[in-house]
């Protein structure tokens, strides 16, 4: 797409041409000599000066137009107009706690949890037609990552664009006393900002009628470990979730290899371990309490299955 910030700037081309029909009209109100041939001048051998005079105007004249073409600001770039009346609000939860340092296989390669569900959350989000993801873009998306805290990463934004630079930041907790598993702190939070922005786009609404609304909101919650620290368990925040009318999606990532990192000042160092097996009931019930699904991953394939269903179960109307 080609146009100008301000196309008005563009009559000062004008003004040359005015210039040069002023000076005809002054010269024609001169006196004038009258000669009776110009023959003889016509016969004069010319200079380069001569010949080149029209040179100096020349530039004067090349260097307007640029200033105008200047001060008119050509633009061009392509234009992406998105327009969707309603969508779903979603927040993605995901533990960035040290288990999730243990290593899984996604796409050939050996990477840790977090790692892996960083790619399949982009898929989700941005789409991706080998993985039969079509991407959220009506949706509102907001992330939360939680060790023994919680912590906004992103806010519900339309500008997914705006995501992906955020979730590839998201790294594994390093200071041990921030590590631990804070599911009802988190799963509290993102509840807190699904009602902050539905509340707030309904007073938008209730202004201009044609405004965003949310259809429905989603938590989309990944951990591989028990609640185990924070201010509220995972009963309290399911009982928030279910009075807001807030959908969770829970999903636990158990299984893999029990390899794990631990990142000292000489570098980062792989270290054995069992494989880490907890007790899904408390997020079965989460799930249960407010009209989502519990699924457990055992590997990237069984992640991105996951990942699909609920891409198929949450659809937005454009």
């Amino acid at each position: 797409m080609f146009r100008f910030a301000t196309p008005y700037a563009l009559l000062l081309l004008l003004l040359p041409l005015l210039l040069w029909f002023w000076r005809r009209w002054r010269q024609r109100q001169r006196a004038a000599v009258g000669f009776s041939s110009l023959q003889q001048v016509r016969r004069t051998a010319r200079s380069w000066r001569l010949r080149l005079s029209w040179l100096p105007g020349g530039c004067l004249l090349l260097c307007w137009c640029c200033l105008c073409l200047a001060l008119a600001r050509p633009q061009a770039g392509r234009e992406q107009i998105h327009d969707a009346s309603q969508g779903m609000a979603i927040e993605m939860v995901i533990d960035k706690s040290t288990s999730m340092s243990q290593e899984m296989e996604y796409a050939n390669q050996r990477m840790n949890r977090l790692e892996a569900v960083k790619k399949v959350f982009a898929s989700f989000v941005f789409g991706d037609a080998g993985k039969d993801l079509r991407g959220r873009s009506s949706d509102l998306i907001g992330m939360i990552t939680f060790a023994r805290y919680p912590d906004t990463v992103c806010p519900l934004t339309l500008s997914h664009a705006a995501l992906r630079p955020f979730l590839e930041s998201v790294q594994l907790v390093n200071v041990r006393s921030e590590d631990g598993t804070a599911i009802g702190d988190a799963l509290a939070l993102a509840a807190a900002r699904l009602q902050t922005a539905e509340e707030t786009l309904a007073v938008q609404t209730r202004k201009d009628p044609s405004a965003y609304q949310i259809k429905s909101k989603i938590i989309i919650l990944l951990t591989d470990g028990e609640n185990n620290c924070g201010r509220r368990n995972i009963a309290e925040a399911a009982e928030l979730a279910r009075n807001w009318g807030i959908k969770v999606y829970a999903i636990g990532v158990s299984g893999g290899e029990g390899v794990g990192v631990i990142n000292t000042l000489l570098g980062s160092f792989k270290i054995p371990g069992r494989q880490q097996q907890f007790d899904t009931s408390e997020l079965e019930s989460l799930a249960e309490k407010t009209g989502g699904i519990f699924r457990l991953a055992t590997d990237s394939e069984s992640l991105l299955a996951i990942y699909q269903e609920i891409d198929r179960l949450e659809r937005s109307e454009v």
